[in-house]
């Protein structure tokens, strides 16, 4: 008895340090900068961009032909912040816009750039934290973010001056950041937030990835992962959950979603389409993967945001 004991128990402890150390890789991998990959978020997403190349590559031209500048903001707890801005025409429309995990806000922001800038905004497009020109080591995944975009909100009414009228725009995690955003006391020159293709929560689409991509259980790697995250970057990976932070929100909110994607589900859209307490509206795009709404169906797209633009700004 006490050799079967010995053995249970031997299993028992190999299998519990196989699971620290596969929820150790999966918090290197996917929360700091240095090891998430771009190719690896890409090929998770399943965004077929090959497709689109000639449209963002028009697209990029006229963006770059455009005077743009680099700007720099302190976040709350001391980190250097990097944007691209834009400066519109005049001085009294601003879009400010947050990218997706592992990309940056020059790259996410190429094809809007040919709707926003030709409608007289100026675009300030942000590096989050430990993306881009921006310093950071954890990824904040919208948690963190928010309180950055409350930093950028200061910035762009310095700049801007107090009549300013603000949209916040954000796809992907950037779309996750503005949601949770919506839920703090934001000042009066926010007029609307889009939110493309945001997630309820990190610890949701973490779920969503390992269940759907990889076919492992959950448990207990995301309740390691968050134990370290507490840790190290300070929050819970549901600390901060879109869907609960909409229940708090003033400002309108236009929210687009491909009901192709496989990396962020639609689903999550629904869900925080259904506790959003502000003015609403939500459009779904057919056949349109991660992230590709806009490039699927421009004119549904661009059609959405006139409407809700029309609504808000004057």
């Amino acid at each position: 008895m006490s050799k079967i004991l010995k053995g249970v128990i031997a299993a028992v402890g190999a299998a519990a340090v196989a699971e620290a150390g596969i929820s150790a890789y999966f918090y290197r991998r996917t929360m700091i900068r240095n090891n998430a990959k771009v190719e690896n978020t890409i090929k998770m997403a399943g965004t077929d961009w090959n497709q689109h190349m000639d449209f963002i590559g028009k697209r990029k031209e006229y963006m770059l032909s455009q005077f743009h500048e680099d700007v720099y903001q302190y976040s709350h707890d001391g980190l250097k912040l990097h944007a691209t801005h834009f400066p519109g025409p005049g001085k009294n429309k601003l879009v400010i816009c947050f990218h997706g995990y592992t990309s940056e806000g020059m790259k996410d922001y190429i094809g809007l750039s040919g709707y926003y800038l030709k409608k007289g905004y100026g675009m300030l497009l942000v590096d989050e934290r430990a993306h881009g020109k921006s310093q950071g080591k954890q990824i904040g995944f919208g948690c963190l973010d928010r309180r950055d975009a409350l930093k950028w909100l200061e910035w762009a009414v310095e700049v801007y001056g107090e009549e300013v009228q603000i949209i916040f725009h954000g796809t992907s995690m950037g779309a996750s950041t503005v949601l949770m955003a919506s839920g703090l006391e934001l000042p009066k020159q926010v007029k609307g937030i889009v939110a493309d293709c945001g997630f309820t929560s990190p610890k949701e689409v973490f779920t969503h990835v390992l269940h759907s991509m990889y076919h492992m259980p959950a448990f207990p790697i995301i309740q390691i992962a968050d134990v370290i995250n507490k840790k190290r970057a300070g929050y819970g990976l549901d600390e901060c959950n879109a869907a609960r932070e909409v229940r708090k929100a003033t400002v309108p909110i236009l929210m687009i979603h491909g009901d192709a994607d496989t990396f962020v589900p639609s689903s999550m859209c629904d869900e925080i389409y259904e506790n959003c307490a502000s003015q609403k509206k939500k459009v779904i795009i057919k056949g349109a993967a991660h992230a590709e709404s806009y490039y699927k169906d421009t004119q549904k797209y661009e059609e959405a945001l006139n409407e809700f633009l029309e609504e808000i700004i004057k």
